[in-house]
């Protein structure tokens, strides 16, 4: 594996594992994930959306082929990611609970602007 290729998949790789492990800790209602959306005011059954959507988005990015599907997965992350960064600093939260989805968001946009052509949507 080539330096450009390692370049996309070390960040990707992180990101997704980050994401992984915080979809099944939604989609699970792990406690410290209930504590904290009920700190934010969100109905419990939200976790169970985005644990899915979260471990759907991660299979999106990591399979091959499918470059419309990863587009709609990294929007959905970024969506996703402003929204927790959004509650969190709204919420009156401390800055390391406002800087983490903010930082995993940055990963995320590292990710995408690294992918491969074969990643990528052609556009004409």
């Amino acid at each position: 594996m080539n330096r450009k290729h390692l370049s996309y998949w070390i960040p990707t790789g992180i990101f997704c594992a980050i994401l992984t492990f915080s979809g099944i800790a939604h989609f699970t209602h792990a406690a410290p994930m209930v504590e904290g959306m009920t700190h934010l005011g969100y109905p419990l059954y939200v976790m169970t959306i985005l644990g899915i959507a979260k471990v759907s988005g991660v299979v999106a990015l990591l399979i091959p082929g499918k470059p419309v599907l990863k587009e709609w997965a990294y929007a959905g992350f970024t969506f996703n990611l402003i929204g927790a960064t959004a509650s969190h600093a709204f919420a009156g939260d401390a800055i390391s609970h406002i800087l983490t989805p903010a930082a995993i968001l940055c990963l995320g946009v590292v990710s995408y602007a690294l992918r491969p052509e074969s990643r990528r949507l052609i556009t004409p």
